[in-house]
């Protein structure tokens, strides 16, 4: 798994913004499984201020002693579910996106063991959930979700894995990943036919 993603990414030129918001860093984490790789997501509590009990990527808002936005993203991951920065193997990061609130957020790609088992932070997160890229690479979206953006608009799949709705912020990201990666060609700029 972790030659596919540095062949793909390492050569990868992700869309850098330029906007004077706060800035957040969060892990994709894919699991070291080649034959059947399995990305990690989160389910936001329901008592947080924003984007509660939403799905979304291990990560958060940049602290002034972070390193860099890789080193926030590591932070948060151990602080939200448990996992220790030095058992992600960070590849490289993904385009920088705009959350609802105005945060930019960078995310970035890490390599996690498939055996490592999650300890939610029960403050912030209510579960941890895998899901197989596999399912994501079929496009079963339950539906599109038309997202301004800048002045333009995004079509947004929407997954739904199990209980779990991933959408928004999340699904953007996912496809980034997918269309890098995997070659996936899902478009986000025109509306699904």
């Amino acid at each position: 798994m972790q030659e596919l993603l540095q062949e793909k990414l390492l050569n990868y030129a992700p869309r850098q913004l330029t906007l004077d918001y706060p800035e957040a860093g969060i892990l994709v984490p894919v699991t070291d499984n080649v034959s059947n790789p399995e990305m990690i997501f989160t389910l936001r509590s329901a008592n947080l201020k924003t984007h509660r009990g939403q799905v979304a990527y291990p990560g958060g808002k940049r602290d002034p002693e972070d390193s860099s936005l890789a080193a926030t993203a590591l932070r948060e991951t151990h602080e939200e579910i448990g996992l220790p920065p030095d058992q992600v193997n960070v590849i490289a990061p993904l385009s920088q996106v705009v959350s609802l609130h105005r945060i930019l957020v960078t995310p970035y790609v890490g390599v996690v063991p498939e055996e490592h088992s999650y300890e939610p932070n029960p403050d912030e997160i209510e579960s941890v959930f895998r899901v197989p890229i596999d399912f994501f690479l079929e496009d079963k979206r339950e539906r599109t979700d038309a997202l301004g953006f800048q002045n333009s608009t995004l079509y947004v799949p929407c997954y739904k894995w199990e209980r779990f709705q991933i959408w928004g912020l999340s699904a953007i990201v996912l496809v980034d990943f997918l269309n890098t990666v995997y070659d996936a060609g899902i478009d986000i700029l025109e509306p699904p036919r």
